[in-house]
């Protein structure tokens, strides 16, 4: 064997580790990503929870006008949708930006409940449901933190599959940018 062969062998030997390196790189930054959505999954659902009980707990002040209460359900369950079908891909980005969008409406319904609730704090406080409203402030923040935590993950991710050369692996393997929330 020559030298000029060993040399060849070396470097394909050296760019087939560096691939199957980027590879291995790219599914354990996806993995991380599906990791992150765990905490963002359990906090929507238990705000889901917490929202069902404030909308009842609201009923009997609100019966005039339950399309406002019945908006706010009704946001809930597409957000849910939309999380159902995020669980299974959270790397991809269609299901997140739709997930996004539920959270968008359910904020919007949510702001037009509180509009229409009365602005004596006592009679909010004869229905018990003042526990809640602080329960889904901290529920809200909790969220948040956990959305921060999976879109870092997401950016990470993202970044990694924009760096030259590892682009090549990504395109080769068709591993595509994920959505943020």
């Amino acid at each position: 064997m020559t030298t000029a062969q060993i040399v060849g062998w070396v470097i394909a030997a050296v760019l087939v580790f560096w691939a199957v390196g980027a590879y291995n790189r790219l599914v354990s930054l996806r993995n991380d990503i599906s990791k992150a959505f765990v905490p963002v999954d359990a906090q929507i659902r238990q705000r889901h929870m917490l929202l069902e009980q404030w909308v009842e707990g609201l009923r009997p002040l609100l019966e005039h006008n339950r399309q406002v209460l019945d908006a706010v359900l009704a946001a809930c369950g597409q957000l849910q949708a939309a999380c159902d079908v995020v669980r299974t891909r959270p790397s991809a980005a269609r299901p997140m930006a739709s997930l996004r969008m539920a959270e968008e409406t359910l904020a919007d319904a949510r702001t037009r409940l509180k509009n229409e609730l009365p602005a004596k704090p006592e009679m909010l406080a004869g229905l018990g449901v003042a526990v809640f409203g602080e329960e889904l402030a901290a529920a809200d923040s909790t969220l948040g933190f956990a959305r921060r935590q999976f879109n870092e993950a997401t950016q990470t991710y993202n970044d990694a599959l924009d760096q030259f050369p590892t682009w090549l692996i990504a395109g080769l393997f068709r591993f595509r940018n994920a959505g943020t929330l």
